[in-house]
Order: structure tokens, then sequence, then C-alpha cells
């Protein structure tokens, strides 16, 4: 596949319907169009686009162009175009111009044809069966790390070597302990019943599925050492406290994802043992444990694969057969949870799962449900996607139906806080063009999660990045300035992310106020009794927004955006909504187009009065064609 263009003065511009149509990614065997500008020269011209499959060095389809006509800014050329196989394609022009041959190739920094040496144009191509699971086509998700979220005083069993907090809402313990280690093993023993008992608040908020941090035995408070992949922690309740939150859950129109930690396990486990809790067996002290082709030793038992040098978190090898059917078999991991009522799995590191583990985990999980969601942890493109040498296929509709969208996070808060909407768009869009339109439609847009610093904290603390832990405990109240700035700064950052394409991923009390920099501090309790009730509120007509029509899978065309403010339409057949947000401190004056000026919004976001947003201030109008 070639890899540089040559310069051309033909125009092409692959995020513009007037040159690509549809827009994006487009499914295998459909009709799609490309249009090719060129200068008004005489002679006959000749043009060619040429697809090249990722990886390949010669084109394997190429397709004659036909003139279509003269437009004021020169001669139209198209090609009508099908591949017939899902998979990453790559592509470029040619045009033949008075015997001179032009190869005209992308900027690499945009979506348009260079004015110098380029790239080519991605295109995606992606299975037609691939669709959008129910739980993430409209609605909120709402993300809970179990043990901050809330205690219901449920007694429970506490294993050894974990150390209870009584002080509900204290810093979590952000120092290692006096050998050095950090345990993660101060617990403030939030539970399962906890959740269940809050569903009627989620429920106020328009939450529709929750994604509850790892719940299965471990001996850490965030739980990604898996004990036992078939067991609740016992701290958190029991099998039978799953099922029921999943059966009030239905019942309320709140479903549950569960998150799959499957790239490694816990060296305190069941299966490996190295710590001696689960008596003689296991793989680090059993040569002949049923366990131990799970685990690549060199030499056994000290020396083993172990997940970003943690020997704590021993590598599990998902080529070995035994564990695939262990997670995904008829009786497997899986399908207990399924059965029990959970409604997907969010995959940890799904970087680390090899293609034969994710499209065996997709065969397990569509069996046993075809509505059930899959979502990745790729903090990337993930159409695009190369890890471990080769190029990953998550999203040709063998693999996930969605993933983590970090480059969202990254476009929505770099834009609150450096003002750049030109880079905005170009985020935003370059993931709309690259994914299939399923995938854009249940994309996990998050502000916040367990993994980066709250957006609140983002927003308007100190730069931490250069910062170790203990400044950042040191440090983890925000001055009153600072609450007080990152409170209207998080509204409207969080009106862009639930009316972008995708579900908006709420994480547990942000919408209280909760500050935190990095993990742990991220991790703290939900202020229960304490919580920032204006905020709160803001959330709720959020969520209350999430059931306009056009929020659920509506086009994205962006109209504005500088360095004041943004505005943005979302469009189904029926019904337009404008959204219109501010960036500034001062009041701004959005350019509504004239179809919306004098219609009454549908949410106000601080105040809107002659045209004017108050600072960080939002406006959502609709317009219905009744209206128009």
């Amino acid at each position: 596949m070639k890899e540089e263009c040559m310069v051309a003065e033909a125009f092409f511009d692959s995020q513009s319907q007037r040159y690509k149509t549809p827009f994006g990614a487009v499914k295998a065997g459909e009709e799609f169009r490309l249009r090719l500008r060129l200068p008004p020269e005489p002679g006959d011209p000749k043009a060619l686009v040429l697809f090249y499959r990722d990886g390949e060095q010669q084109p394997g389809a190429v397709f004659a162009m036909e003139s279509i006509g003269w437009e004021e800014d020169g001669a139209f050329w198209e090609a009508r175009c099908q591949v017939p196989e899902p998979g990453l394609y790559f592509y470029h022009f040619e045009a033949t111009v008075e015997g001179r041959r032009q190869v005209v190739c992308r900027d690499p920094a945009s979506s348009r044809s260079a004015g110098q040496a380029g790239v080519l144009w991605q295109l995606t191509v992606y299975d037609p069966a691939l669709s959008t699971p129910p739980v993430l086509g409209r609605g909120v998700l709402y993300q809970i790390f179990p043990d901050r979220f809330c205690a219901s005083g449920r007694p429970h069993p506490v294993p050894e070597g974990r150390r209870l907090r009584e002080d509900w809402g204290g810093v979590p313990q952000y120092l290692p302990d006096p050998d050095g280690q950090f345990r993660c093993n101060d617990y403030f023993r939030g539970d399962l019943e906890g959740i269940r008992q809050k569903l009627p608040y989620l429920q106020s908020l328009g939450v529709t599925c929750l994604y509850l941090n790892p719940i299965f035995e471990a001996h850490s408070n965030h739980r990604y050492n898996t004990a036992d992949y078939r067991s609740v922690d016992p701290m958190l309740g029991t099998e039978e406290d799953f099922a029921r939150l999943c059966a009030e859950g239905k019942e309320r129109g709140i479903a549950v994802i569960l998150d799959g930690v499957f790239s490694h396990t816990g060296s305190d486990s069941l299966y490996f043992n190295r710590e001696g809790r689960y008596g003689e067996g296991g793989a680090a002290r059993d040569p002949n444990s049923p366990y131990r082709p799970w685990y690549n030793f060199h030499p056994w038992p000290d020396s083993y694969d172990c997940w970003w040098g943690f020997q704590t978190l021993p590598n599990v090898n998902e080529w070995e057969y035994s564990y695939r059917q262990f997670i995904c078999g008829e009786e497997g991991v899986l399908a207990k949870w399924l059965d029990l009522g959970a409604s997907g799995f969010r995959l940890d590191v799904a970087d680390e799962l090899p293609d034969l583990f994710l499209d065996q985990l997709r065969r397990a999980v569509k069996g046993k449900n075809p509505q059930a969601a899959i979502i990745g942890e790729v903090w990337e493109d993930a159409s695009n996607k190369s890890s471990y040498g080769h190029r990953r296929r998550y999203l040709l509709g063998e693999q996930l139906d969605s993933v983590m969208n970090y480059p969202f996070r990254q476009a929505i808060l770099d834009y609150f806080r450096w003002g750049d909407g030109e880079l905005f768009g170009r985020r935003i869009l370059s993931v709309l063009e690259n994914y299939p339109r399923p995938v854009v439609d249940g994309l996990m847009n998050s502000l916040s999660t367990h993994d980066v610093e709250r957006a609140i904290t983002a927003l308007a603390g100190e730069d931490c990045g250069s910062h170790d832990r203990r400044w950042q405990g040191e440090h983890h109240f925000p001055t009153p300035d600072q609450y007080a700035r990152g409170k209207a700064m998080l509204a409207a950052a969080s009106l862009v992310q639930y009316t972008l394409p995708g579900i908006p991923c709420l994480y547990y009390g942000d919408e209280a106020g909760l500050w935190g920099y990095k993990d742990p501090l991220n991790r703290g309790c939900y202020p229960w009794g304490e919580e920032d009730a204006q905020l709160v509120e803001v959330f709720r007509r959020l969520g209350a927004l999430r059931q306009e029509p056009a929020l659920a899978g509506g086009d994205f065309s962006l109209l504005a955006a500088g360095d004041q403010c943004l505005v943005y339409e979302r469009i189904v057949p029926g019904q337009t909504l404008l959204v219109a947000v501010s960036r500034r401190e001062e009041p701004v004056s959005p350019p509504i187009p004239p179809a919306f000026q004098g219609l009454r919004p549908l949410l106000v976001l601080g105040d809107f009065r002659e045209g004017k947003l108050a600072p960080y201030g939002g406006v959502v109008f609709s317009l219905r064609p009744s209206e128009a």
C-alpha cells in the first residue's frame, strides 16, 4: 500500500457529502459514491479511484470515474463503488489531465486532498449484520465503582487482609504502605444492595444502563485482580443480590453491564494462588494444576508473564483452549452472568485480548443473548488500532459493539480548556467518519472514569501531569473558586457529552460535584446527603433530554466551532435539534440559524436572553416539520 502521494490540483473531501455519499463507514456490498473535482481545463481528462486492503501493496479494486458535469469551481467526476468484504481499506485517486498524471491523496492533518505530498484516505467496511445493542441505543449509562457508591449497612464476610474504613467520604488511601507496596486494600463497604436501594435515584437521572466496575471475588478494592470469576466478591454480596439488582433494574428500564477482566488474573486467586489463600492448588503451587496451562512460566514457579510488570497480575494465555472454554463455553463464565441477568460486558484492556479470544467471546455472548452489549476498552481510534504488531478488527462486526470513546473525552475537555474549535471538529468528525454507524450510535462517551481524573478536576484544577500521588492527595480538595468554575464548565461540557452521537456515560458522583485527580483519588465515595443539589438537577435535565428522538441515532452537523462557542445539529426525519454551548466566562452570542430563532428552548443552561448565552451557558432547540 502506498504511503505517500504526489501533489495534485484536484480536490476531494471525504467528510463532505458533496464529495462522498454516504458519509463515513459503509456496509460490505453497499454502494457509495466518490466525486472528484478537477480544474476546468480543456482536453479529455481521465480519473480513477484505487482501493488497497489494509496491508496490501497493490490495489484490490480500481473504479473508473465518469464526468457528471461542471460547476462554478470545476469539473466533477464520479465513481460508484462497492466493496464486497468487511475490512479496513485505503484509497486515493489518479487523474490524467492533458497527458499529465496526478495522484490525489489526503492531507495528513485533515480530510481534504493535500496541497503537498499526502497519505491515503481510510474507508471502514463492516458486516451488514452489525447493529447497535438496545441497551446502548438511547438513554444514559452510569458507571459505578462498587466499593464507593452506596453502603447498605448489611453485614458481609470480610476476607483476610482488608482494611475497613469507618469514614465514608474520607480520602482514599493514596500513599504506599511502609514496605513501599500499594495494596489498594482500604474498603468503604459499598455493596450491590446499596446500588439496588439507589435505583430510584438513578432512574431520576434518566439512567438506562449501569456499568459496574468488577464485582467478581478479588483481593483489592478495585477488583481488577480477579480471584474467582464465578463468585461475587463477599463484601459486595451474593449471586442472589446481583440477580435481584438486575431484575429490579429491568423493571425500571435499567440494564446492568459487567466489567470483564480476561487478560490477567490476580496472583492471589483460585487459579494462580501464589499467596496460598486457596490451599495447595493453583498454577503457582501445583505443577499439575488444571490452571497451569493458563500461564506462561519461565521457569516455574517464580518467574512468569505478568501485566505491565505487576507480579500480582499474572497474564493469562488466551490462546489456551481450556481457558477459552472456561470463559466462553456453554457453561462458562459469560453464560453464568448472562443467565443471572447481566446485559453485556465491558472488556478491560481489549488491546491485550487476541482476535481468536474476542471472536469466540462474541459468539458466546450473542449466542446466549443477541441483544447483549460488548464494549471494549480502547483508548485510541479503534477502527485502525494496531496492538502487538498487527491491526485490530474490533469494529467490523465480529468482535465489539462499542468502545470507551476516549477521543471524544479529549476533544471536549481540551475544547473547554483551550478553545481550539477547529481541533474539536477534526477529532469528532474523524471518529464519526471512521466508525461504523451502529458503533457510532452506541459509543460509550465518558468525561470521567476510574482511570482518569474527574472531569471537573481536569477542567478547573491544576494540571497534575507533573505531580506525584502525594501532591495529588494533598490537593484533593478544590478551592472555592476552582469548584465554582469547574462546576460551570462541567455542566457545559456535559451538555456536549449528552448531545453528541453515542450514549453518555456518567461516572458516579460527577453529578454530585465529586472532585478527584488520578487513581485512586478519582474513586471517592458518593457524598450522600452532601450532594451539590444544583448540579444534580442539571444532570436530571440532561437525562430527560436524552429521550429526544434526534439523540437516538440522529445525524450530526457541525455548524460553528470557534474559540467562543460550539453550534451543531442532530437530525432525524421529523426532528432537528440545535445545540449551542459557550466556553467563555462572559456572555456570548452564538450564530443561531433563522429557523430556530423565536422558538422556545427545550433546555437552557445558565441563561439565554436576547440571543446571548450566559458564561458557560447552553441552549437546545427542537425544530419539527410543522414548525419550519
